[in-house]
């Protein structure tokens, strides 16, 4: 699409965007509902947009002030609306945006939204205030603010991986992940399995460092979301569910952060290509066409190895 045809796409978009449409777009337990496309991420925009403005957000907020957001007036009932902007500013940056300085921005944003909807749970911020962090992530029960915050935390944070390790995040974003993981595992087709395999396998291999690159840990949890018998033979439940293969990142995260990092270049050319190879469907259509797209991206690092 060409660029001014892509900007006369986004304020026709922006103009018919409404708080019902924007929560439509942006469901409790699933993927934002656009397609991978200028049209798409203009949608995303808009939808952003519409909640902030509903939530009160004016021109003068400081988008890079945590504290702003914790001083936020939000009823209760709104959470949803909170939660919701923490997935959009994920998809955003996961997906639209490709300059490093920009998503790190969207991220912080995104984390920020998924730290203000723990906060607003009266227990959650005084197990924070009485015994910290993680102590407080430990009783939390909405999987959407555990999964939101630790998705944009841990994006922001591979931009200052050192900066990450002095605040002393990692164990922050294990124990947010983790707990989601428990809290409800089949959370947006599985999303804390995939996350803790990215976690644990894309972490630098610092063998004298509690949170260094292990690939064993990373294996164990993206088996769960796999049909890949040979890999995951030792796991008695493995998929947990049939439909596993039709969302294709999780043999993305396979591919990228196991079989890649093993240089298992062979079994990585045929799971990327599986995903090249599936019918297109509608039950995905953000995550599945972005997944094909970076499946094509890494089949040619991987035929380069082969």
């Amino acid at each position: 699409m060409a660029l001014g045809t892509a900007i006369a796409a986004g304020i026709a978009v922006a103009e018919e965007m409404t708080l019902e449409r924007a929560l439509e777009i942006l469901p409790e337990n699933g993927d934002v509902g656009i397609t991978y496309s200028d049209e798409g991420r203009a949608t995303l925009e808009a939808a952003i947009d519409v909640l902030e403005r509903e939530l009160g957000i004016t021109a003068v907020f400081d988008h890079g002030d945590e504290t702003a957001y914790m001083a936020l007036d939000i009823p209760l009932e709104q959470k949803v609306w909170v939660n919701a902007l923490s997935q959009a500013y994920y998809t955003l940056g996961d997906v639209f945006i490709e300059d490093d300085a920009e998503a790190k921005q969207v991220y912080a944003r995104g984390q920020y939204w998924g730290l203000k909807s723990l906060r607003m749970s009266a227990a959650f911020s005084a197990e924070e205030t009485r015994h910290g962090f993680v102590s407080a992530v430990e009783q939390e029960t909405d999987p959407a603010a555990l999964l939101w915050t630790y998705n944009n935390w841990a994006r922001k944070d591979e931009y200052d991986p050192l900066g990450a390790i002095a605040r002393n995040d990692p164990p922050k974003l294990v124990a947010l992940i983790e707990r989601c993981l428990d809290v409800d595992d089949s959370f947006v087709q599985y999303s804390p399995y995939r996350a803790l395999a990215a976690f644990w396998g894309g972490l630098p291999p610092l063998p004298l460092y509690a949170y260094g690159q292990n690939l064993p840990r990373a294996l164990s949890y993206i088996c769960p979301v796999l049909d890949e018998p040979e890999f995951c033979e030792e796991c008695a439940d493995c998929p947990v569910d049939p439909s596993v293969g039709d969302y294709f990142e999780n043999r993305l995260i396979f591919a990228q952060y196991y079989l890649m990092e093993k240089r298992l270049w062979t079994d990585a050319e045929r799971v990327l290509q599986s995903i090249l190879d599936e019918p297109t469907d509608d039950a995905h259509p953000l995550y599945n066409a972005y997944c094909r797209h970076l499946a094509a991206e890494f089949l040619e690092t991987v035929r380069e190895e082969l």
